[in-house]
């Protein structure tokens, strides 16, 4: 799921939708076995805790809401970030700044969108949804027929999930995309910040923005909603288990397994998320649900194990 800020790469080629260090897209060369096994085990323990995360977030909604412990995970984000990114504010110039506020904008919408298709329509549909994002910018920037055929498969999914039933919650189905236009948006913008800054400065400048935003909105929720220490407690677990373990996590993972391995395996992030949902919240989907979460996982597989990239 894409509720982290930084380091997971998007699908085929397209870019990573947040700030992967430079050295972690160079070529993994003699790796030893070892150091492979020890990468795959981080890449599976850092998928689960990305959508742990996000399930123990939603068990404060009833509290807080989901713009609450959306709150919460962009303070949680920036603390992070700032850490290891240290960017240098007062030397960011005009062209850097911009893109880097549009990029705060994107990254707040994209995570609140996100947690409110949660909230209507469970963690396995909203994630599958939100995924499309960085398909699209893969599928729309290849003219190979192989991706043609990805597309439809994708759509197909798409299809399945938004047909007409008495109980589709169109409204939770509509944000799960605009978390998906938002994180296509989040890949694009990464283009031109890591251009114009070094590092991840620039994604903590933006996180940094970003819960300067939310903060206001946090004191809100907080006078209307007085929270719970368990409430705020879910809150920020989600923002150390969906943001700062698989960034740090993906740090590490990027320099033992190839970009390509490490596309594949976050394709199945819609799949851990639907089993997150069910075993740990109870979500239950129909063998319909599970065919559409299939199609967008196997369209995005088949785009990058084919890719020459």
């Amino acid at each position: 799921m894409r509720t982290r800020p930084a380091s997971a790469p998007a699908p085929a080629s397209a870019p990573a939708p947040a700030s992967a260090p430079a050295s972690a897209s160079s070529p993994v060369t003699a790796e030893p076995a070892g150091g492979r096994l020890a990468g795959v085990a981080t890449m599976v323990g850092s998928g689960l805790s990305t959508q742990t995360g996000a399930a123990i977030g939603s068990l404060a909604f009833p509290v807080l809401g989901p713009v609450g412990v959306v709150a919460v995970r962009q303070y949680v984000a920036a603390l992070v970030l700032l850490a290891v990114g240290r960017p240098r504010l007062r030397t960011f110039t005009w062209g850097q700044w911009w893109p880097v506020a549009l990029l705060a904008l994107v990254f707040g919408t994209m995570n609140l969108s996100l947690y409110s298709a949660i909230d209507r329509v469970g963690l396995g549909l909203a994630v599958t949804l939100e995924f499309l994002g960085p398909l699209a910018i893969a599928l729309a920037t290849s003219r190979r027929r192989v991706d043609v055929c990805c597309a439809v498969i994708a759509a197909a999914g798409v299809v399945t999930l938004m047909r007409p039933q008495p109980s589709t919650d169109y409204l939770g189905m509509a944000l799960g995309l605009l978390a998906a236009v938002c994180w296509a948006s989040y890949i694009l913008l990464n283009r031109t910040v890591g251009r114009r800054l070094p590092g991840a400065q620039g994604a903590a400048a933006a996180s940094c923005l970003s819960a300067l935003t939310f903060l206001p909105v946090g004191v809100v929720v907080a006078l209307r909603h007085p929270p719970t220490a368990g409430a705020v407690a879910c809150a920020v677990a989600a923002g150390v288990l969906a943001s700062a373990v698989p960034y740090l996590a993906d740090l590490f993972t990027l320099r033992h397994v190839p970009a390509r391995a490490f596309g594949l395996f976050m394709s199945v992030n819609p799949v851990l998320a639907a089993l997150v949902g069910l075993i740990g919240l109870g979500q239950e989907l129909g063998a319909p649900e599970w065919a559409a979460i299939g199609a967008v996982v196997a369209a995005n597989a088949l785009s990058i194990a084919t890719s020459r990239n």
